[in-house]
This record gives C-alpha cells, structure tokens and sequence, in this order.
C-alpha cells in the first residue's frame, strides 16, 4: 500500500495515478483525507486529555501527601480517563477504516513506465529468434491429440473446463521443463529453493495485493477461509512477513515450483482454447527482496535470468515494457515476456516480472536494518515467471513438431531422456 503522507502530501498525483492504471477508485483519496483528519483530530485530543490526566494524577498526590480532599480530582481524572478509553476505541475503528481505504489504492507507477490504456500502448524493449511466420502450422492441440500427451477432454470431464491432464512423455516434458528451470534458478543464478503451501490465509492475499482488488479471480475455501494460490508469489513474498531482516541478508532471491489457481472471472470472450487460458498451471516463480536503492536494477537482472531460459529452448521471444493502464494493480513497473506462438501467429506471455517498491512490503510488514541501530525500513519486493509452462509448453510443441513428431529441446533431453515425442 502506499504511505498515508505520500496520499496526504500528494493527492494529485495519487488520482491522476489510478486514472493512469484505469482504475475507478480515484474517490478513495479525499475518503482516505477525511478519515485521516479524524484519525488525527483524535490523537490530538488523546494526547491533550493525556497530558490533563498526568497533570491531575500529580495534583492529587499532593493533595493526599497534604492529607486534604482529593474526591473532586480524582472524578475528574476518571471522566478524563473514561473519554480516552472510549477515544481509543474509536481509533481502532478509524485506523482499520483507513487501512481498509488504503488497500483499494493501486501502487504508483515508476517515471519510466509509458502512460497508456491498454496493451496496445505497451513498448517492444527488445525481442530475440526469428518467429515462424510463413506456412500453416499444427496448433498444440491437434498435435497433443495426434501424439496423446495432453488430455483436455478428460479434463473437462473430471474437473470442467480449463484443467487438462498431461500423459506419458507429455508429462515427462513438463517434468523436465520445470526440473531445467528450476536448476538453472538456484546452480547458476543464486535462487534458495522453497516448496511453499498452495493454500494461504487471507492476510497473505492482502500481502501482496490479490486482495480485495482480484478476489473474485481466486479459488476460495469457505470454510477455512483460505484461498489458493494464483501464483507462489504469495507464499514465496510472505514467508518473510512481518519480519525485520539484516542488511547482510539482501538480496534475498527465493525459488520456488507451484501448481496455480486462477478463475479467471474476467476472461469471458477471450481465447480459452487448450493452454492459452486455463485455471490450473504450474509455474516456477522468482521473489527477490533488495534494498530499495537497488531494486530497479535487479529488476533488469530478474528479466535476464527468464530470457537466458527462453534462449537456451531456442524459442522466439519479445520484451515488453507494459504501459500504466496495463500495469497490475500493485506494481510499480513491468516486463512481460512473450514466446511465439507458430499456429496462432501471435505472441503468449509466458512471463511477467514486476518491481512492486515498497508496496507489498508495507502490506505484509517486511522491513530490514542498515545497521543494528538504523530504524527499520521497507524493502522493495520483486516477482518473476521463471517461467509458467503452460503457454511455453504450447510454443515448444509448435516450434518443435515437425513430420509427425516433436523433437525435444537439446537443454531438456539429459532430463527427458529422450530425444523425441512421437
């Protein structure tokens, strides 16, 4: 969430923000404004009524060393002492109000991100392959179909729509996809490993800002009052909740493999054909936690260890710098990466990786110390698709396929164990 003196101090620029990301909740400032004066109004009247209640306290001790009546003061220190009781309890109300108003407020976006509307105002950064363009290609459904390595249909039929399974050397690709990127993350670029719960509270979905903005996109336990995840950004982050780390200890880069669950309640009249949109996938995820001084440039290190695992499948890709209207509700700035997608003719993301500052950091309490001594301060927070494999998996058989057969990316045969699919 962002800072209640950075709201007060720049309303403005606060309004003209969540314009800029097409959000509709520009009123919530002057709501946040308003209760914050009452929040401050209260305080102010505590603190006097405080100060009263020392002064009477005093007062009345040397009355009774006086041995003279102190009925009349101490009635009054009770009175005073009742108000700020029945104070404070208001300012628990006012305060949970606030912090209430405050999680509807999207992040501000950084200086360099493009102010559009949509994705059509993203900016190309960079791209790298030369994408198949000319000829009719198989999509991946009617070669998973004519190989039997993924299984839609009986998806549909034991779960609904959008779940699939993954048969036989299918599934062993995959396996080996997520085994590839998972050592390449921690052997080469510094990643610890975590295998994190796929089931969260509601104080880690509002850590890192699923809620309330997404929460008719997440699956919910009713009766738990648990979520599951949508992506292991949400336990990888809040493993370090309300903690304080040492400055030695930043960066911290954590890894880690997840199924993901999303509902995908706003995809209506999209492509949801095989893996371009489905409500179970697996994905590895990278988190970083840095000094706030550095973060922007880890982002660019975060983008570059995703690229060095497209370029090592060989599968064209483009860099984009998302615009302010298509930057999520919580980050500061993002690339997404995109593969190529032979059949469809178009680009999939594959990848998103966002600077979120300190805003996930302030939700979830997660701060760190320059020194023993230094007051803690937030860190800045940053995820990454490392990468999700679902509209990978649908580039790597496309690209792949050729005479009846798919030919298993070099990097990923000493994990298949085979050199073709088909």
């Amino acid at each position: 969430m962002l800072d209640l003196k950075f709201i007060r101090e720049n309303s403005e620029n606060v309004k003209q923000n969540i314009l800029n990301k097409n959000e509709k909740t520009s009123e919530v400032v002057e709501q946040i404004i308003d209760v914050d004066s009452k929040r401050r109004a209260n305080l102010l009247e505590v603190e006097q009524l405080k100060n009263v209640r020392n002064v009477v306290s005093n007062e009345i001790a040397m009355l009774k060393r006086q041995k003279e009546n102190a009925d009349d003061k101490i009635q009054a220190m009770k009175e005073c002492s009742d108000r700020i009781k029945i104070l404070d309890d208001e300012l628990r109300e006012i305060e949970q109000e606030l912090f209430n108003l405050q999680l509807k407020i999207p992040n501000m976006v950084h200086s360099s991100v493009p102010i559009g509307k949509t994705a059509e105002d993203n900016v190309e950064v960079r791209n790298w392959g030369s994408p198949k363009v000319d000829g009719n290609y198989k999509d991946h459904l009617s070669i998973s179909k004519e190989l039997n390595i993924l299984d839609f249909e009986r998806g549909a039929k034991v779960t609904g729509a959008g779940f699939a399974y993954y048969i036989g050397k299918g599934a062993k690709l995959e396996r080996s996809l997520i085994n590839y990127m998972l050592d390449l993350h921690i052997e080469k670029h510094g990643y610890t490993e975590l295998i994190p719960p796929l089931v969260v509270n509601r104080n880690s979905m509002v850590g890192t800002g699923q809620i309330p903005k997404l929460a008719e996109d997440m699956y919910y336990i009713e009766k738990d009052d648990l979520y599951l995840i949508p992506t292991a950004e949400v336990p990888l982050t809040n493993f370090f909740s309300n903690e304080i780390l040492k400055a030695e200890e930043i960066p911290t880069k954590v890894c880690g493999f997840t199924q993901c669950f999303r509902r995908e309640a706003g995809s209506y009249g999209k492509d949801t054909r095989g893996f371009l949109r489905v409500h179970q996938f697996n994905k590895v995820e990278l988190v970083k936690l840095c000094l706030p001084e550095e973060s922007y440039n880890e982002l660019e290190l975060l983008v570059a260890d995703v690229e060095e695992i497209l370029q090592a499948l060989q599968i064209p890709y483009r860099v984009l710098s998302l615009c302010s209207g298509d930057t999520s509700f919580s980050s500061a700035k993002t690339y997404d990466l995109e593969c190529w997608s032979p059949a469809e003719k178009k680009w999939l993301e594959c990848s998103s990786c966002s600077n979120f500052e300190d805003f996930q950091a302030r939700r979830a309490a997660i701060r760190f110390k320059r020194t023993p001594s230094s007051k803690p301060e937030f860190v800045h927070t940053l995820n990454g698709s490392g990468l999700a494999t679902s509209r990978l998996i649908v580039s790597i058989i496309e690209q792949y396929y050729e005479n009846g057969r798919i030919r298993v990316p070099d990097v990923l045969v000493p994990y298949c164990g085979f050199e073709y699919i088909g």
